[in-house]
């Protein structure tokens, strides 16, 4: 799990509460934060999980590159 991932959730989870937050005061303008929160969170978790599979996929070309210059 890397940095982008958890910041990610956790902006999600925060606008996810700000908007709950924001309906029970009756204030649409902490609602629709809340709302853009979730949406930015969700988004940079996204890259977070497209930058942890690029690394994962780089991970797993150089552990075989590594068996083929050693014969296996």
């Amino acid at each position: 799990m890397n940095s982008d991932q958890i910041k990610g959730r956790a902006k999600e989870v925060g606008g996810k509460i700000q908007e709950e937050a924001g309906e029970l005061v009756g204030s649409s303008k902490q609602q629709a934060k809340g709302l853009k929160n979730q949406v930015e969170g969700k988004v940079q978790k996204k890259v977070g999980d497209a930058r942890e599979a690029v690394e994962d996929a780089l991970d797993d070309d150089t552990t075989i590159d590594r068996g083929n210059r050693q014969g296996l």
